[in-house]
């Protein structure tokens, strides 16, 4: 049989490798703790559940949902921007969009913009899908190098004229996934400046604003002057409300390119599921409390992971925001053969970080959303590694 030659481009997802290797060493009585993927491991707030079920029940909400939702949840959405953001200027009508999960529309979105031959300017590291998006689309990456010397934010003044100039897309990811870095006003407003100067759709994957720390408040995109001129934000109910499974995000901005990414998600996917959309009406609309709740439980397992990886000799930052902790190897170790140190000497399964690009390597990433005992063993086993061997693999 023969397949497509994009499917041969295509690398296995990597939480999805994680997966399976976690699953086959547990298949084999070892118990493996965890910080891989993201995954809130809290409940969905009983409140959201309970109108999932009630609207479960009403026979409205068993036939095909409208692909833009419901004129109630994108008001909902406006809204929620409104009294988080202070964004009061987003119309419902043509410039939010519910998706099924974020990941799916971040995947989407490329085909509004890229054709084969244009440049999608995508940070490295990365979320993976930013990339594999602009390849099933036909285009090409350019990629933004971020660095700890730089506060992990691109420098733009490095991107080639010519370079620029061929560029449709930037990628921007605030909070950061996977080095949890954080980005000011002035760096926005760079960044749209930039983009009108090339005429360039700026892309902000907001996905983690809310996942804070220490009074840190993130900033919308949407807030700054002219960003709607040229942005489009994706966001998602995943991290804040213990979603993940429920498959909630959306994208809110400029209306020509929300309705273009309406566009194409009409002609593939047939919207979300009613009753799910009632939850997201209930989670964005009620109070927001769980957030804080849930902040202050990855607050502390920060914390006790980043004494514990300092103990036993490994840089890692604090972060402000994100899920993540973004730890530098030892030296004589590359992302994945520390990884497999990790996993094989201890049992604790991280992420390497060239998983996230060229530049991720040399790190690994940590995930705060593992439960409670089980960041305790993980800790108590860091803590017992006497002889990592820190100056050598």
């Amino acid at each position: 049989m023969k397949f497509s030659r994009r499917l041969d481009l295509l690398k296995p997802y990597v939480f999805v490798e994680i997966a399976r290797i976690i699953a086959r060493k547990r298949s084999e009585g070892i118990e493996v703790v965890s910080f891989g993927v993201g995954d809130p491991d809290m409940p969905t707030p009983n409140v959201v559940i309970d109108r999932l079920v009630n609207s479960a029940r009403d026979p409205v909400n068993h036939r095909y949902p409208e692909t833009d939702g419901l004129p109630r949840l994108r008001e909902a959405i406006a809204s929620w921007y409104n009294s988080r953001f202070g964004v009061s200027h987003l119309d419902p009508t043509s410039e939010v969009l519910p998706l099924i999960g974020a990941k799916e529309g971040v995947g989407h979105v490329a085909f509004c913009f890229l054709d084969a031959g244009d440049i999608a300017l995508v940070p490295d590291p990365a979320y993976p899908v930013y990339g594999v998006g602009t390849m099933f689309a036909g285009a090409d990456v350019y990629t933004m190098p971020l660095y700890e010397s730089n506060g992990w934010l691109p420098v733009l003044e490095d991107i080639p004229v010519d370079i620029a100039k061929k560029s449709k897309v930037m990628w921007l990811n605030y909070p950061n996934n996977p080095t949890g870095a954080v980005a000011d006003k002035g760096f926005y407003q760079k960044a749209i400046q930039f983009a009108k100067e090339y005429e360039i759709a700026l892309l902000h994957d907001a996905a983690y604003s809310e996942n804070v720390y220490e009074g840190y408040k993130a900033l919308s995109i949407m807030e700054l002057d002219g960003a709607k001129d040229v942005s489009m934000e994706f966001h998602s109910l995943s991290k804040l409300f213990n979603m993940t499974g429920w498959r909630f995000g959306m994208a809110v901005g400029n209306s020509e390119m929300v309705q273009g990414l309406f566009k194409i998600k009409s002609n593939l996917d047939s919207g979300i599921p009613q009753a799910i959309q009632e939850m997201a009406i209930e989670a964005l609309s009620g109070s927001q409390i769980y957030i804080d709740q849930n902040n202050s439980v990855y607050q502390s397992r920060r914390d006790k992971l980043v004494r514990a990886l300092n103990d036993i000799g490994l840089k890692v930052t604090s972060p402000q925001a994100a899920l993540y902790l973004w730890a530098q190897v030892p030296d004589g170790y590359t992302s994945e053969s520390f990884t497999a140190r990790l996993l094989d000497d201890l049992a604790i399964a991280v992420t390497p970080g060239s998983s996230f690009g060229e530049c991720g390597e040399g790190y690994i990433r940590l995930s705060l959303t593992t439960p409670d005992n089980m960041i305790d063993k993980g800790v108590e086993r860091l803590l017992s590694w006497k002889n990592p061997s820190v100056s050598g693999g």
